[in-house]
């Protein structure tokens, strides 16, 4: 491990959810095995930690607790007072970020440089608290963990039909548990993060890159070979430690699959609901989810309440433009090449196109049986965008996608010609034509600037504004 991580990881606060009196949250806070867990002191007395896991010679601890809605409600952790926005009740503030990170060289990144959105994020925070953070997926990237071991590297080499070949050793287990332990404990060391995950609870959904690039999307030879069913297995235990707070091995507790297959999760707070399905746990290339993901998922949206404001964190975006016609060229003119991947990773994917339909159909179902003011958030092209897609009558689901919050910004002409790609239009539900748009302010409909994204209910109406890094803040958007 780093010599130079501070002595105490953490604490770092998750969302378990809320009501008028109360808002339930955990810890998670990761010392020196030989040092003693610090105290967490919260309403009504001190915290016992339950120990969570040991990652080489570190000990992980994690703290349940409950803090009063009320304006000035705060825990305190190792002798330091840490105020929390607990009342959701009201007006309320949320942030969503996504793309933690870049593929190759991201530990050798300036601070400075690559934490501008972080600091900027939590000066936001600082002049006007947010309640509740959500991360839309990788928020680690995890591709360089194929390096930890030269076995490791060389089935990373290998065609798909030939990596079934390598066995899955004690020392490549060793080597890449190592390396996913160090990579999560440096970036949750980062001063421009800690600030603001200690004091914001945060509710996390991960993809691929928080395994390794394209997971679930490749041949059945590189996911179901014993090396990829090792990366798999432990990029889930330090999702399950580090992006849930709970322990390795554990089903975390917003989700509603008890056997852990899926990590569909869900939590509701006054007022709505955040749904967020696993995309990634079940994915083949012929799939997005399985049948645990489904039936957590739809058992979820069966939640919802008349009238309720639903966030769904859809890694993946829900919509946009029509990349299916992209990929079937690109197959026909090239057969399989290198960004396969990225487009099956798609909902608008050939191969997904019958389970994208459901999706959809979920939730327009959800706005016009329940009157469900539906809103999809997402991450994954490291562009800013948002689109729309009525659901029924007078339903809209509105499509806003920040990304990312530390990933480099993609190419102005990425941007120009996604955008081209989309001015097509799309429409794979009848009489529901999916349309994206500029964001407020802005010409283009996709922005390659990195950025994060603030949602604001004044007075029961909902707003959305991203943060771009040049571009500065966007007029607010009535969703």
């Amino acid at each position: 491990m780093d010599a130079k991580l501070p002595p105490v990881i953490g604490p770092i606060l998750f969302a378990r959810g809320s009501g008028e009196e109360a808002c339930r949250l955990a810890a998670l806070a990761v010392v020196p095995s030989w040092n003693r867990p610090p105290p967490l002191v919260a309403e009504g007395g001190e915290v016992a930690p339950a120990r969570l896991a040991e990652l080489f010679g570190w000990t992980a601890w994690g703290y349940d607790f409950a803090l009063p809605a009320r304006p000035d409600a705060s825990y305190e952790f190792a002798g330091r007072c840490f105020p929390v926005r607990t009342d959701l009740s009201g007006d309320v503030a949320l942030a969503f970020v996504s793309c933690n990170g870049q593929e190759t060289g991201d530990e050798a990144r300036q601070a400075e440089s690559r934490n501008l959105m972080w600091r900027r994020l939590q000066g936001e925070h600082e002049r006007r608290p947010f309640a509740l953070l959500l991360h839309g997926g990788d928020q680690l990237y995890a591709d360089e963990a194929l390096d930890s071991h030269p076995e490791v590297a060389r089935w990373a080499k290998l065609p798909p039909r030939r990596r079934p070949g390598i066995r899955w050793t004690p020392e490549m287990e060793e080597a890449v548990r190592r390396w996913f332990a160090a990579r999560y404990l440096t970036l949750l060391a980062e001063p421009a993060m800690a600030a603001l995950l200690s004091q914001v609870p945060s509710l996390m959904m991960w993809d691929d890159h928080d395994i390794m690039d394209g997971w679930g999307s490749h041949p059945s030879g590189v996911q179901e070979s014993p090396v990829g069913e090792g990366i798999f297995r432990i990029a889930r235990e330090m999702f399950a430690l580090f992006q849930q707070g709970v322990a390795p091995d554990a089903v975390p507790p917003l989700a509603p699959d008890p056997a852990g297959v899926s990590l569909t999760l869900g939590a509701a707070f006054p007022g709505f609901r955040v749904v967020a399905p696993d995309l990634r746990s079940e994915r083949t290339q012929t799939r997005v989810m399985g049948p645990n993901g489904w039936q957590s998922f739809e058992r979820l949206l069966r939640t919802v309440r008349e009238g309720e404001r639903v966030l769904v964190v859809s890694s993946v975006p829900a919509l946009g433009p029509r990349l299916s016609l992209l990929e079937r060229i690109l197959d026909r003119l090239l057969g399989t090449q290198r960004h396969e991947d990225d487009l099956r990773d798609q909902w608008q994917s050939f191969a997904h196109r019958l389970e994208w339909q459901r999706f959809l159909s979920c939730l327009a179902k959800l706005a016009t049986a329940r009157g469900a003011a539906v809103t999809a958030l997402s991450g994954e092209i490291h562009l800013a965008a948002r689109g729309t897609m009525p659901l029924g009558p007078g339903g809209v689901l509105h499509q806003l996608v920040a990304s990312g919050i530390s990933h480099p910004a993609p190419s102005r002409f990425y941007a120009r010609a996604l955008g081209g790609l989309a001015r097509l239009g799309h429409r794979p539900l009848k009489d529901m034509p999916i349309r994206m748009h500029p964001l407020p302010g802005r010409r283009g409909l996709y922005a390659a600037e990195r950025n994060y994204l603030v949602l604001t209910r004044e007075a029961g109406r909902w707003t959305a504004e991203w943060e771009l890094e040049a571009g500065g803040r966007t007029p607010p958007l009535t969703i």
